[in-house]
């Protein structure tokens, strides 16, 4: 929802803000700042505000200034609303006033884990300084910023002290998961959730040029504040990928560096007891910010606070990453903007012409090739606990400089030559419902089409043990085929001759690790339907060994070569079931059609 009149902006709250004068008791300019003090700076940064609280300090920054606008962008399961800050000096205020500006648009994200609010503190302060006390007025010269103060809004609601226990403060804070025990950082793609779906609103309405997503790291001690990625090399569209390496990561290592915080390229440890084993730069898939905004030609970077750090230093890391992201995109106004351009363009040619030799990556894995690290960590011991009876990981104060070796390199382990589009018969509206969701064209067919088309034939199916995310993965071994089949009236067509053709890819190529069928969005596809009673198929593979030579030779090698096939019945029988006009042939077939020629 946007709110054209400001003052009808109500979430129901009636929150005083601590110290901070009633919204409209504000009598010179000069007090402004000091009057919209955060919670966070009030207690010294022992605490940060909850979900009631921000909402309020939201509402008094959009009353106090008419560079910022405070709009719901939807509401929780549990029907709290979803603020979105949008700050604008000329007063750009939706998506449409936005384009005809030609400003370039920052969208950041806090709190997808609620108790991870330094992003959310730093965000309230940043906007506060540039339209409130207006020391950082020039950020938005050529720059419209949306915030998202509390993406997990039910999470933050959720508030309470022991609910990170690897984290140095504040006093409380809000949980990981949202009130359906989701978690909203791995369903960028999928969008399950609510809150999810409200926030690809957003984008796809805005389009921003930048995503920047903020975190608070668990992990080893070390040096760090604060570790950043976005996703490059071969998950990101060229010219994208370009910036970031060129422009935003210098921009981004010397701002921080000049205000005293010490950051790097986020990753994980190799073996978090022996850092001199190394460090991994993982690829990102979509299922995450960083991957999803590489599929969507967007930089979207990780912002992830060091956890054990004080919580001032890690609000003020997180407030100075952004600042300085903003100050790189005023500088160089042009050049996010074009680079973008030229990957929607880049990716909208998918749908123009079909050539089976172009091959778009699907996932990637890190090499073992490494280069020289110096990892900046703290002194360390390793000791047999007598708790746990394994080794433990004592830290000291001392700072050291420990010799390692950084993992970036990546090798693609699936790749497709994207087709013209893909074909979903009506029955499957619940993936359909996802095309929207992502900002994706399609068109229903009016008319039933046959022809020859491409798809996939899936085998060895195996479901994981543990749900993730409301869903038990699959994996299994896909086929492609090609055969004749019926669409009919109602079917969804996607074309890829548009700027989010990279999400149809990994939503319906079953080879991305993050697609639909891997996430069990399909299983009905490898249900068996019909069965064969022992007595009837014993008839039927005789009449079959009978009248065909070449199956009995099947049959009888598979004996000799397979001895828990010929100690099985049930499997001798289902050999000759499967190879019968009985069996289904839609069994393991995925009903999706790549659609790599004209339609019939």
């Amino acid at each position: 929802m946007q709110c054209a009149d400001r003052s009808r902006v109500t979430f129901g709250l009636a929150l005083v803000l601590g110290t901070a004068c009633p919204v409209g008791a504000i009598a010179a300019a000069d007090r402004i700042s000091g009057d919209f003090i955060t919670r966070a700076e009030r207690t010294g940064f022992r605490e940060t505000s909850p979900y009631e609280e921000t909402v309020t300090y939201c509402r008094a920054l959009a009353e106090a200034s008419p560079w910022i606008d405070l709009q719901s962008i939807g509401t929780s399961p549990e029907g709290r609303d979803i603020a979105l800050l949008v700050l604008s000096r000329e007063g750009f205020f939706t998506p449409e006033a936005a384009r005809e500006s030609g400003r370039t648009v920052v969208l950041v994200t806090n709190c997808i884990h609620a108790g991870e609010c330094a992003g959310k503190d730093a965000s309230l302060m940043l906007v506060r300084d540039i339209a409130i006390g207006h020391q950082r007025a020039a950020l938005v010269e050529r720059v419209i910023l949306l915030v998202v103060p509390i993406f997990n809004v039910d999470g933050m609601a959720r508030f309470g002290q022991h609910h990170r226990v690897n984290q140095n403060g504040p006093a409380e804070m809000g949980w990981r998961s949202t009130a359906q025990r989701l978690n909203l950082n791995r369903d960028w793609l999928k969008a399950d959730t609510r809150e999810m779906r409200a926030l690809l609103a957003v984008w796809n309405a805005w389009n921003p040029h930048l995503h920047i997503d903020t975190h608070t790291t668990d992990g080893a001690d070390h040096q760090y504040d604060l570790l950043f990625a976005a996703a490059r090399r071969q998950e990101a569209a060229p010219a994208v990928a370009q910036w970031v390496d060129q422009m935003l990561y210098p921009a981004l290592r010397r701002g921080l560096a000049e205000d005293g915080h010490l950051a790097t390229e986020y990753g994980g440890l190799v073996d978090r007891q022996d850092v001199a084993k190394g460090m991994r730069i993982w690829p990102q898939g979509p299922r995450y910010s960083t991957g999803y905004g590489a599929i969507r030609n967007r930089p979207s970077i990780l912002v992830e606070a060091h956890a054990l750090k004080p919580y001032r230093t890690r609000v003020l890391a997180t407030y100075s990453i952004i600042r300085h992201a903003m100050e790189e995109l005023n500088r160089r106004p042009a050049a996010l903007p074009d680079a973008v351009e030229q990957a929607d363009a880049e990716t909208a040619a998918f749908g123009r012409t079909y050539d089976p030799d172009v091959r778009y990556p699907l996932a990637l894995e890190l090499t073992d090739e490494h280069e020289p690290f110096t990892f900046k960590g703290r002194e360390y011991r390793r000791e047999l606990s007598e708790v746990s009876g394994g080794l433990r990981v004592v830290y000291g104060e001392g700072p050291v400089d420990i010799p390692s070796r950084l993992y970036a390199k990546l090798r693609v382990t699936a790749a497709v030559a994207p087709p013209l589009a893909y074909l979903i018969p009506p029955e499957w509206s619940h993936v359909t419902e996802l095309l929207r969701v992502h900002g994706l064209r399609y068109e229903h067919l009016d008319r039933a089409v046959r022809g020859e088309f491409e798809s996939y034939r899936f085998s060895g199916e195996e479901w994981s043990q543990r749900p993730q995310e409301g869903h038990h993965q699959v994996s299994f071994t896909t086929e492609l085929i090609t055969e004749r089949r019926t669409y009919p009236a109602g079917s969804v067509l996607v074309r890829l001759n548009q700027p989010a053709a990279k999400v149809a890819v990994h939503l319906f190529e079953p080879e991305s690790p993050d697609s639909l069928v891997a996430g069990g969005f399909f299983d009905q596809i490898f249900a068996q339907i019909e069965y064969g009673e022992s007595y009837v198929l014993e008839a039927l593979a005789r009449e079959m060994l009978a009248r065909d030579p070449e199956l009995r030779s099947e049959f009888e090698e598979r004996l000799r070569s397979d001895p828990q096939f010929a100690a099985s019945p049930r499997a001798r029988l289902y050999f000759f079931y499967r190879r019968s006009p009985y069996w289904d042939d839609h069994k393991n077939k995925y009903p999706v059609a790549r659609v790599t020629g004209p339609l019939p």
